[in-house]
């Protein structure tokens, strides 16, 4: 493996334009990434999904070099309709096109990072090996006092043209002191089999609100790893929806600082597996100071030979008095060869909190589908209900209603009157 690395990032650093020193800058996270290698299940964090296993049996010979140096046409057809929105249109893990027409101009500003040291302290092979192989590292500062007006979308797309099995991306946001942003990742759909490592890295300043959603809706071949790192500051909010359904294999870990005073940090995600899938979310919320809140509900629906994992960590450190901490995930299986794993973890070190956490598993009610054949559903339509039911309650968390709408209908689901 080591070989492959070296030989595709001397192919990387010749079509890049950098620096002997950002050069030897990159080089020192491929190095940590060879000396850790992938993630694997002798790792406590990693024993629900095993990427290096996972890699090993479905992609056989993974490549790392992709010429960022060649555009790609923009296919319109992957672009959500029915919601007016800004745009980030990756392509092959090349930023094609950063679109802010809806926006004043001057409340945005786009700042290039490439030169900047990244690292921070967080153990995380795949960290390194997205630190080594990006092409490019982009800032999106939200200014001082400005909620933007169109919701953004960020949209992952992979065509033909794609020379590697490993696509590295990393994003920046930085929200301003009483600033908003709405952000929906949107993942294109996409036949070929590819590992995709995506970094964000959030700071919210005080009063600042971020609300991101990320859609995973379209079948597809590919392992996914999504790291969310998220700092925030005195009264700050951020709200996360996950909709995890249509990868083969997906992984979203999401780290919360709640650093200031009154910052809540919330979580919401909807696991909607089919045949042969595998999905983890993994989330840390470190409660630092007095008041802050954390919410977490996830739930999962799984069918023949599907998995779910659940992983979720409260820490409460000896300073944060007040705090308030909650977390539940509940599943529906489907089918006996169906599996959920949940791995809640509560770590306190102070006196007054209110922290708590559960977690449910099992088949759809028989009582339930009979009462509702007897108003004159038949089986099919009265398990769908009932399943409508039970993630709807997730769908309610999001607080923005058009974008609400947006994801009940992507899902499926119908809004009962």
């Amino acid at each position: 493996m080591s070989e492959q690395l070296q030989s595709d990032f001397d192919k990387l650093v010749k079509t890049l334009k950098i620096s002997n020193e950002e050069i030897q800058f990159k080089k020192n996270f491929l190095n940590n990434f060879i000396k850790k290698g992938f993630p694997n299940r002798k790792q406590e964090d990693w024993k629900f999904l095993d990427i290096s296993q996972i890699i090993k049996k479905n992609i056989s010979n993974l490549s790392y070099f992709n010429d960022y140096s060649q555009s790609n046409k923009i296919d319109s057809s992957i672009f959500v309709d029915g919601l007016e929105h800004n745009k980030i249109i990756f392509i092959n893990g090349r930023i094609e096109k950063i679109d802010f027409n809806f926006e004043d101009q001057n409340k945005i500003e786009i700042i290039d990072e490439t030169k900047k040291d990244i690292s921070f302290d967080y153990e995380n092979s795949l960290i390194d090996l997205n630190s080594a192989f990006t092409d490019k590292v982009f800032k999106i500062l939200i200014k001082k006092n400005y909620s933007l007006k169109k919701p953004l979308i960020i949209y992952h797309s992979i065509n033909d043209k794609i020379k590697s099995t490993n696509i590295n991306l990393r994003l920046d946001f930085e929200l301003g002191e009483n600033s908003c942003l709405k952000l929906i990742d949107y993942f294109a759909n996409t036949t070929k089999k590819n590992f995709i490592n995506i970094f964000y890295n959030f700071n919210l300043e005080k009063d600042s609100i971020l609300k991101n959603y990320k859609i995973d809706k379209f079948r597809n071949n590919s392992l996914r790893y999504f790291f969310n790192n998220i700092n925030q500051d005195n009264n700050s909010v951020s709200e996360t929806f996950i909709l995890s359904a249509g990868s083969d294999y997906f992984k979203n870990e999401i780290n919360c600082n709640l650093n200031g005073e009154y910052s809540s940090a919330f979580i919401n995600g909807i696991f909607s597996l089919k045949e042969n899938q595998q999905h983890e979310i993994r989330t840390t919320i470190n409660h630092l100071v007095e008041n802050t809140k954390s919410y977490q509900l996830i739930k999962s629906v799984l069918g023949k030979n599907s998995k779910s994992a659940y992983q979720g960590r409260i820490f409460v450190n000896s300073k944060a008095q007040k705090t308030d901490g909650y977390q539940l995930s509940k599943a529906i299986l489907l089918d006996e060869t169906s599996e959920f794993n949940a791995k809640p973890e509560l770590e306190i070190y102070a006196d007054d909190v209110k922290c708590s956490h559960g977690s449910a598993s099992g088949s759809l009610d028989e009582n339930s589908i009979f009462y509702l054949m007897s108003r004159g559903l038949n089986y099919q339509q009265s398990k769908e209900l009932l399943i409508n039911g039970f993630l709807m309650d997730v769908v309610e968390k999001i607080t923005d209603v058009e974008i609400k709408n947006l994801i009940t209908n992507i899902i499926g689901l119908k809004q009962w009157t």
